[in-house]
């Protein structure tokens, strides 16, 4: 009895690791299938941005003189005005090159490497469709090419920016710029082709230069439509198990909370709610991490038009996680 005893046993251990080992396969593949379903979207991503821009140019701006934005703006205005100040011929292309040479270093800085990479390709794509796509007239009415133009050139911006990379130039700075300060990516694209604007419409024409702005404008509504993770909201939840969720949510997210007392108005029993200021794309992780402790609880998101206070951002996100430290409080202990 004994020997057929141990001998199920070894059947039964066998049959556990081989299961558990079919288990880390599938866990792997499914793993595996996931980054390349993420590298697909990213692939297609470039390629929408590619030819949205390549439209939005060649067949609604260029066709109505209305200046480009962001470095290809400065690139064209700084070959114009030396033909025409100093009649040395330099290509536009040739100082999109050089003028997104810095810019890509600090991408490479503050944005990160994969991001940086992935944006240069974006730039790739967008020139060489460009470049392949004939140039065409849709419709004569300025406005409408103006707002088209806008939608398009946002579209693929806002596309890009959500999957984490950038079509390069303007795109990188106002980047780097909202996560340091917590603002729009739209609102600094806007302020920054503003300048180019005026800057084009006192050498050039100030009408092209006002249906730019209109332009201009489309594109960061599109952008800021597309790419809310500046956006806040605040989530009140409504647990039976606030010291439980209260230590996952701090395990998984860098964000603080808040414990309010809540009575049920059904049940009349007595428990905590918890609130906490998070973003739009932090929606997601926070329905999954509740849910996974607490089937039942009760979650409302809230609309935040201003955080007043401290917020991390992705920065500190990064670094909190990598060092279990804000930059702030890291720097008071430093000078302690």
């Amino acid at each position: 009895m004994s020997s057929k005893y141990f001998i199920l046993i070894d059947k039964l251990l066998f049959l556990h690791l081989e299961y558990q080992s079919r288990g880390e396969v599938l866990v792997s593949k499914i793993m595996t299938a996931y980054h390349k379903n993420e590298r697909l979207k990213k692939i297609v991503v470039i390629l929408i941005t590619g030819l949205t821009a390549a439209v939005a140019l060649n067949y609604f701006l260029i066709p109505a003189n209305v200046f480009s934005a962001g470095m290809n703006g400065i690139a064209q205005i700084i070959s114009s005005l030396l033909y025409e100040w100093f009649h040395i011929k330099i290509d536009t292309g040739t100082f999109i090159f050089l003028l997104n040479i810095p810019v890509f270093v600090l991408g490479f800085l503050k944005v990160g490497k994969r991001a940086t990479i992935l944006s240069f390709v974006n730039v790739v794509c967008v020139s060489v469709m460009t470049m392949l796509l004939p140039v065409g007239q849709i419709t004569d009415n300025i406005l409408m090419n103006a707002l088209v133009g806008g939608v398009l050139l946002g579209l693929g911006v806002g596309l890009s920016l959500k999957m984490g990379f950038t079509t390069g130039g303007m795109d990188i700075i106002s980047l780097v710029l909202s996560q340091t300060t917590g603002k729009t990516v739209g609102n600094y694209m806007l302020i920054l082709n503003g300048i180019i604007v005026v800057i084009a419409g006192f050498f050039f024409n100030w009408e092209s230069a006002l249906y730019t702005i209109i332009s201009i404008y489309a594109m960061t509504q599109v952008i800021d439509a597309i790419h809310t993770s500046h956006q806040k909201v605040t989530a009140m939840i409504v647990t039976v198990k606030p010291e439980e969720v209260t230590e996952e949510l701090a395990k998984r997210m860098v964000r603080g909370m808040t414990l309010l007392p809540s009575v049920g108005g059904y049940s009349k029993k007595q428990g905590n709610m918890i609130m906490m200021v998070i973003t739009r794309y932090e929606m997601y992780d926070l329905d999954q991490i509740v849910h996974e402790i607490d089937d039942d609880a009760f979650i409302n998101i809230l609309p935040t038009h201003s955080v007043f206070g401290r917020f991390a951002n992705e920065n500190e996100q990064k670094m909190y996680r990598t060092t279990g430290v804000l930059p702030e409080i890291k720097n008071r202990s430093q000078k302690k």
